[in-house]
C-alpha cells in the first residue's frame, strides 16, 4: 500500500504561482510513476502531468504545457507540481496518483493509489 498526501493548494490571483507537493508513505516510492490529475466542479477528472519513476520522462496535457512543471525527489518520497501563470480555468481539486508500472500514463485507470486532493482556486 502507498499513502499519498497532497499539500500546497490555495487561493491565488490569475498570473500567480503555486507549488503542489505530494508525499508518499508505504512501499518504495521510487518504483512508481506519478501523476497529477484535476477535477473542476461539474467536470470529469482530467490528466494534468505525469513523470516516470526515474524522473526522466514527463507528459503534460496541452493546456498546461509551458506553465506547469512536474518533478520528483525520490529521497524525500515527494512529487511536485510547479504551476505558473495560473488561469481561472486551472481552478480545480488537484490529485496525485501512483502507478506501480513505473511508466507514466495519461489514463487515470492506470493508477493504483490516489491522494485525497488539494483545492486550487484561481481568481480572475
Amino acid at each position: 500500500q502507498v499513502q499519498l498526501v497532497e499539500s500546497g493548494g490555495g487561493l491565488v490571483q490569475a498570473g500567480g504561482s503555486l507549488r503542489l507537493s505530494c508525499t508518499a508513505s508505504g512501499r518504495t516510492f521510487g518504483n512508481y510513476a506519478m501523476g497529477w490529475f484535476r477535477q473542476a466542479p461539474g467536470k470529469e477528472r482530467e490528466f494534468v502531468a505525469a513523470i516516470s519513476w526515474v524522473g526522466l520522462t514527463t507528459y503534460y496535457v496541452d493546456s498546461v504545457k509551458g506553465r506547469f512543471t512536474i518533478s520528483r525527489d525520490n529521497a524525500k518520497n515527494t512529487v511536485y507540481l510547479q504551476m505558473n501563470s495560473l488561469k481561472s480555468e486551472d481552478t480545480a481539486v488537484y490529485y496525485c496518483a501512483a502507478d506501480r508500472s513505473a511508466r507514466p500514463s495519461e489514463s487515470s485507470t492506470r493508477y493504483d493509489y490516489w491522494g485525497q486532493g488539494t483545492q486550487v482556486t484561481v481568481s480572475s
